[in-house]
Parts: structure tokens; sequence; C-alpha cells
């Protein structure tokens, strides 16, 4: 490869990328990453990692509230919005650093710029310079989406949201997907009035219908307010720094601030893919091969710019199996069945493998076990809500399809469960296993 100036040039330091990077790197390679901003990735700088901890610091509230029957009593409490998102961005130029080092000590280089592809094998950077590269990886992620209308500069995106100068009084949400939901329930949770807007009727479609439903439910109770069929038609500033949100069919609504949420597409724009013969699809997106190779030989792609499934694990898994089918010799491919996800929404929710609904479509002959019940922490606490779990299985063998619940900590009662549900148990295997008593995650083992 002395051809070349580097044996992998990697454009995008996120969590594909980097992992990528060192993996190829420790397999021998000469690897340079290109990044125009932080290392880490949207997950890192501005998705998953800090949003959870707005969750963790939003979720005090109702903890507090919960506290007086066990006990506790809490004197003018009071939430402080600029030490929350403070402490968070603090966190996340940590990661940065200690992903900045990973690379460090990998020995690969990294070059804080823009890149763009200009042939098979060369890379130009902002600057003008051109660099070689036996093989390019683009891992440059997605980007929040904005639909297009009047005002939509006024609107702020999950990249913005983290640094916001006060907490809104009102907040309207466009969209109801995962980001849009989690964003309604940290600030419901803190005391904002938050209003969802969706062209269509439908939360978090992808789910499981039960859990929606069962989520729209607690959130309205909780005063998160939606409106449904209701796509935007324009926003205006008022002078005093308020907007008038209008809507198609509903009186304008009055914010403080305006959220769109409304997905994320790949960031393949200016790329300049077309140089080396590579045909984006409709949406945006590189197609690629099962080891993530384009139809270009010497450039692969890896993450949500490929748009297989948009969650931080599975770029690791493509850019690892990557790095170990070009470099080490181990040609690798990343299952997709059975991958995990969740919501963290308030309350949570969580699921692995087929929904009762897709399950239907497949196999036709299924049977759903379920429990709908009131966590102890609830009863206690005086608080309404309830959980519900459901197991999705093929009769007559009971193998476990799907698994899907909502309720506090499903996300981290579903990870442990989810590797069963991949091995392939059955409900026979679930009922076997003695329950751990009390705690919810026993209902995985008694559902009926």
């Amino acid at each position: 490869m002395a051809d070349y100036d580097y044996d992998l040039f990697v454009i995008g330091a996120g969590s594909g990328g980097v992992r990528a990077s060192r993996v190829a790197a420790a397999h021998g390679a000469k690897v340079a990453v290109a990044e125009e901003h932080k290392v880490g990735g949207t997950c890192v700088i501005r998705g998953c990692v800090p949003k959870k901890l707005l969750v963790y610091g939003s979720h005090f509230a109702e903890d507090l509230e919960d506290a007086a029957n066990y006990g506790w009593s809490f004197e003018n409490a009071k939430f402080d919005w600029a030490r929350l998102r403070d402490h968070v961005l603090n966190d996340v130029d940590r990661l940065n650093g200690l992903y900045e080092k990973t690379l460090e000590s990998h020995g690969v280089e990294r070059i804080m710029q823009r890149a763009m592809v200009k042939s098979a094998h060369t890379v130009e950077l902002a600057d003008g310079r051109e660099v070689t590269a036996k093989y390019i990886l683009v891992a440059v992620g997605g980007w929040p989406f904005v639909p297009q209308f009047e005002g939509a500069e006024h609107c702020i995106t999950s990249n913005e949201v983290f640094h916001l100068d006060k907490l809104p009084k009102r907040i309207v949400i466009a969209g109801a997907g995962y980001i849009a939901l989690e964003f309604a329930g940290i600030f419901n949770a803190l005391g904002c009035h938050v209003t969802v807007v969706n062209r269509s009727n439908v939360i978090l479609r992808g789910y499981d219908e039960s859990l929606r439903d069962r989520l729209l439910q607690i959130t309205m109770s909780r005063g998160i307010e939606y409106k449904f069929h209701c796509p935007f038609q324009k926003v205006q500033k008022r002078e005093d720094g308020a907007f008038d949100v209008h809507l198609e069919g509903q009186d304008p609504l009055v914010a403080d601030q305006v959220l769109v949420a409304t997905g994320r597409r790949p960031k393949t724009d200016g790329l300049g893919l077309e140089n080396a013969g590579i045909e984006l699809d409709d949406g945006g997106a590189i197609p690629v091969d099962e080891y993530s190779k384009t139809s270009c030989d010497s450039i692969y792609a890896v993450g949500d710019v490929t748009d297989r499934i948009q969650l931080t694990p599975v770029a690791i898994r493509e850019g690892q199996a990557f790095a170990d089918t070009v470099f080490g010799g181990k040609p690798s491919t990343v299952d997709y069945a059975c991958v995990p996800s969740a919501v963290f929404s308030q309350p949570p929710l969580a699921g692995v493998g087929l929904t009762e609904g897709e399950a239907r479509n497949t196999y036709g002959n299924i049977r759903v076990y379920s429990s709908d019940f009131r966590p102890m922490k609830n009863v206690f606490a005086d608080r309404q809500e309830r959980g519900l779990y459901k197991l999705i299985c093929e009769e007559p063998t009971g193998k476990v399809l799907g698994l899907h619940m909502i309720g506090p900590d499903a996300p981290e009662i579903l990870q442990a469960a989810a590797i069963a549900v991949k091995a392939g148990l059955t409900k026979a295997d679930f009922d076997a296993t003695v329950a751990l008593h009390p705690s919810m995650a026993e209902e995985l083992v008694l559902m009926r």
C-alpha cells in the first residue's frame, strides 16, 4: 500500500468511525480520520448520551413528588436548568477527550476538518489538501430533517436543544418519534407545557401498538398535549421573543421554543460520492452490501449514513466487522435480527424481536402472553400508572419471537431478556426460570 498516503481514511469520527479506525490500526493499518466537529459523533455529542443525562435530571421531579409516602420531605426544592445543562455539556467534553485519547493511543491520525470524496482513492480536505488511501470509509452519520415551511429558521432541532439559555415555559414539538417523545417527557417533567404536533395520528411508528397506546395514555395524564393530523403551516416570531405556531386546521399555538424532531437523514450532502460513481438511494443513504462495501470497491460505509438500523451499537458492530474483514483477514458481517431498542420516554419502553402485528403477518399462528401490572413503587407512591409486558410466541413451538415492555427501568430489564430472545428460547424456558421477587422483572417469567 506504499502507493497511498494511508491504508484507511475514515470520514467521520462517530461511534462507527472510531471503532473502525482503532481496530484497523490494531490490525497494522496506517489510519487517519477526518472530523469537522468533535470526536464521538451524534450519540456522544448531541444524542443519546446527553439526552439520557437530561432524562435522569428531569426524573428527579417525579422522585421528589413520590418521596413523601416514603417518609421524605423537601422544602423549597427548586430546579436550575443552567446548572444541569452545563454539567451535561461538561460531560460531553469529557467523553470527547476520551475518544480522542482512544484514537491517539492506537496511532490514528486525527484531522479536524471536513473531508469529501474526490475519487475512488482520494479525499479532499477543507483546506484544499488532497490525500490518498487504499480504502475510504464513510461514517458521517445522520442529521436532523426539518420540513420546509415558513419560519422554519425560528425552530431548533435536537442539535441545539442542549444549549438553551433558559427553560421554556411553553414548547411545541413537531414529530412523534423517539426523539420527539423523549424530549417531550424531559420538558414535561421539568414543568414546561408541552404540545406534541404530528402529521399523522401514530406515535413511535415501528413499536408494538399496545405499548404505544399505553405511553400515549400515561403522557396525556401527565399533561402532555397532542395535536394529530396537524402539519405545520408557518412559525412567526413575536416582538416579545415568543412564537406563533400555525397548524393546518387549528388555532395558532403560542410557544417559547419550537423543537422540530421529525426524523433524521443520512448526512451525505456535499460528500462527493458521485466522484467515485456511488449513487445514493431516494433517502440520501449510501447503499452497501453485507460487508458494508459500496458500489466502489475501495469505499465502504457504516452507521446511520447507510440507513440500515440507526442505533449506536449497530454502527459500532459495523465498524468492527469492516475492520476485521478488510484488515484483519476475518470476513465478518452483522446480524440485524433481534436488535433491542428503547425509547427513554417517561415511562420508558423497550422491545426486541417482532411486534405482535409483525409476528401475525409473518407467522400467522402466534400466542401473546402479557402482564398488565402496577409497579410496587407506584402503588406505594399512590401513582396510578401501570406497566405492560408482552411476550410474542410462535405456536405450537412456543419460541419467543418478540418481547416488549413499558414501565420503570424497562430498558435495563430488556437488555438481559434480549439475550434469551436472541438465543431462540421458548415460553417454557421462561416459565422454568424461578421468579426474582419482589421485582418488576419477575413478570417476565409469570406472564399468562
